[in-house]
């Protein structure tokens, strides 16, 4: 589990077949083999660390249902150490599992804020709400406004200054996760026998075999 409030801005230093080796700092303190990072939102185990960069091991299924497969090296990624029992949640419970992707549509200023417009996929719309939770390249944001194609979050300047938000431009790929309460809220007003059953909580981290 994660929070969605991003430690540090990773680098892209190398991308071995089936892997990426990403410079970091401060967030590698205590850090081991094993340990599980968020990168981009996306849950990842660490297989190797050096004094300034880790390295992880990618799924190519990861690599199609996120936005990990379009890094390039030298690319800025958001990081994320996980939760901690009696940790603070700054934001709100993530759990590194994207639902899929979605699309900058555009970048407005609005003040010392910017307010970001994303189009996402169909079947991720009803678990979006207003005023509720998502996170966007693992970043934790409240929706601001949706439609039936669409959304938007207002970026604070904390936000902007400490995530790779900022560089975002119309056009590029994002994380998507939805607030896993939301899944629960729509899952449970479905047909009977079709809500929360074992499967649905095994999909979603919560059982394991």
């Amino acid at each position: 589990m994660f929070t969605g409030i991003i430690q540090e801005i990773g680098t892209i230093a190398s991308l071995p077949p089936g892997g990426m080796v990403i410079n970091a700092g401060k967030i590698l303190d205590g850090i081991e083999p094993g340990a599980s990072i968020a990168v981009n939102g996306v849950c990842q185990t660490v297989t190797a660390r050096t004094a300034s960069s880790f390295s992880v091991d990618v799924m190519p299924e990861t690599l199609k249902r996120t936005n990990l497969g379009t890094l390039r090296i030298g690319d800025k990624v958001n990081l994320e150490r996980p939760l901690t029992l009696g940790g603070e949640i700054g934001g709100h419970l993530v759990q590194g599992h994207i639902d899929d992707t979605g699309q900058v549509m555009s970048v407005n200023k609005d003040g010392e804020s910017m307010i970001m417009r994303f189009k996402a996929p169909e079947e991720l719309m009803p678990y979006i709400v207003e005023k509720g939770f998502i996170a966007v390249d693992g970043t934790s944001l409240t929706v601001v406004e949706k439609d039936r194609a669409s959304f938007s979050v207002s970026i604070v300047g904390y936000t902007r200054d400490n995530t790779i938000l900022a560089e975002r431009k119309p056009g590029d790929t994002v994380n998507l996760e939805v607030d896993i309460i939301g899944k629960y809220a729509v899952e449970s007003t479905r047909a009977p026998g079709s809500g929360i059953t074992a499967e649905f909580l095994q999909e979603h981290g919560f059982l394991v075999n």
